[in-house]
């Protein structure tokens, strides 16, 4: 087999990914490769609404996922969101990829183009209910201003990305949208200048780890850029001591070094992620 360096990829920094590395291109058919969407595939820009995959993420992906085993797309988002701003439906070679929307709690697949999903948590209608007020009453002190809510569907998220100072904003809210999270139910999941709203028990790493034992995986990578990401990290190491190698990707930022720290991979941002995704297709390819 020609060795990743042939095909452009990265060598892993630790034992465990160059193993990782090592079991999915030896056996690619037995392979999961689940990524984030935002920061991972699409580029993060100031307003979510606007974000896209990256130019190349689809065609990089059409080109891999006929070789493993199965591509999931792990998000925050909506499923029918992110499929919608990732450009997924209808594309040669993604006939069966998986978008898990809402970390996990909505599911939509290619094959049939339908969401699934269970009722919404009747805490989440509460808080949309009471945030307006709650920001209201922190505009005096300058804490809310520049801040914004963004409708997730099953979580409700408030971005600092736009004020004057983005950091302090994101410092002041912390507090009050965690009691007000607390109040009705849900938590507060933290992100590069953004507070989610959210239900407990949805995370990425519950949902990659149930999503891997249904495909009957032999190998995972998990691609990711932000603190949401890390319950995935854990799941790929439970994952490994369990006897199932992985490969853990970051896609580098300057705004987050949690993951960078924990990576066996770290690539420059989108673009590397998709020029990984490339790399693992043409080595994939190249098997006798």
């Amino acid at each position: 087999m020609a060795s990743p360096q042939q095909h452009d990829l990265p060598s892993p920094v630790t034992t465990a990914g160059r193993d990782g590395l090592d079991a999915l291109l030896a056996d690619p058919a037995r392979a999961v490769i689940a990524l984030d969407f935002d920061g991972t595939l699409a580029p993060i820009v100031p307003d979510p609404e606007q974000a896209r995959a990256h130019p190349d993420a689809v065609r990089a992906l059409a080109a891999l996922a006929p070789r493993v085993a199965s591509v999931a797309v792990i998000t925050g988002r909506p499923a029918d969101v992110a499929v919608r701003h990732g450009g997924f439906a209808g594309v040669p070679g993604l006939e069966h990829l998986v978008v898990l929307g809402h970390y996990g709690a909505e599911r939509w697949d290619a094959v049939t183009g339908a969401v699934h999903a269970p009722p919404p948590h009747p805490g989440v209608a509460a808080v949309r209910a009471e945030l307006p007020g709650v920001l209201e009453t922190l505009k005096p002190v300058g804490a809310s201003r520049g801040a914004w809510v963004e409708e997730k569907g099953r979580a409700v998220a408030v971005h600092t990305r736009r004020a004057s100072d983005p950091q302090a904003a994101f410092e002041a809210l912390r507090a009050p949208l965690t009691d007000l999270a607390a109040r009705h139910g849900l938590i507060v999941e933290p992100g590069r200048f953004v507070l989610e709203l959210r239900p407990p028990g949805m995370d990425k790493g519950a949902a990659l780890t149930a999503y891997v034992r249904e495909a009957g995986a032999g190998s995972v990578l998990y691609a990711g850029d932000d603190l949401g990401d890390l319950p995935a990290y854990a799941a790929v190491d439970k994952l490994r001591s369990d006897g199932v190698p992985g490969l853990l990707v970051c896609s580098g930022s300057a705004e987050v070094t949690e993951l960078a720290d924990r990576s066996d991979v770290v690539v420059d941002g989108p673009e590397g992620v998709v020029g990984l995704l490339s790399g693992l297709a043409r080595a994939m390819s190249s098997r006798p």
